[in-house]
């Protein structure tokens, strides 16, 4: 995989959402670089270069992270915290896409920096109709800073190209 060109970062960790979600994506012709990961460590491990992703050259940021909140392990709440303490990461835009319609996680989301919360449809038309409502204003309408379309990190440093 070519991590520099990743457009949109998915991080969920079941697999019949990730499915739908990224078929979608593709379908429309929204996005075509999505990386799927299954929890918050890898996420953070991948946008922080750590672990499996330490010896990577260069690792793009991608344009948009879709970002569940419940997962074992590390919650998405714990992760964009992350997102947002480190000056790399701050402005990364993140749409948390989760089950929960609950007002204590959606007031938490925002008050930790989340850029959008969407409740997850339960049916499969409204998640077509969702997933590509999402990756048209995020791929397409959002402008994103400079770093999102050239930059990449090396060595936990944000260069352009």
């Amino acid at each position: 995989m070519n991590y520099e060109q990743i457009e949109i970062l998915i991080v969920d960790d079941s697999d019949k959402d990730t499915i739908l979600m990224e078929r979608e994506l593709q379908k429309a012709r929204i996005a075509n670089n999505i990386m799927t990961l299954r929890s918050g460590e890898d996420a953070l491990d991948f946008l922080f270069r750590r672990g499996a992703y330490l010896g990577i050259p260069q690792v793009a940021f991608p344009r948009v992270v879709f970002l569940d909140l419940r997962m074992p392990g590390m919650s998405g709440l714990d992760v964009l915290k992350q997102l947002r303490l480190n000056e790399l990461t701050i402005d990364l835009p993140v749409v948390i896409f989760t089950s929960s319609a609950e007002d204590p996680d959606i007031s938490q989301s925002y008050k930790l920096g989340a850029n959008s919360y969407v409740v997850k449809p339960v049916s499969m038309e409204q998640m077509q109709i969702t997933m590509r409502s999402l990756g048209y204003y995020w791929m397409i309408v959002n402008a994103v800073p400079q770093k999102f379309h050239s930059g990449f990190m090396q060595n936990g440093q944000q260069h352009a190209k």
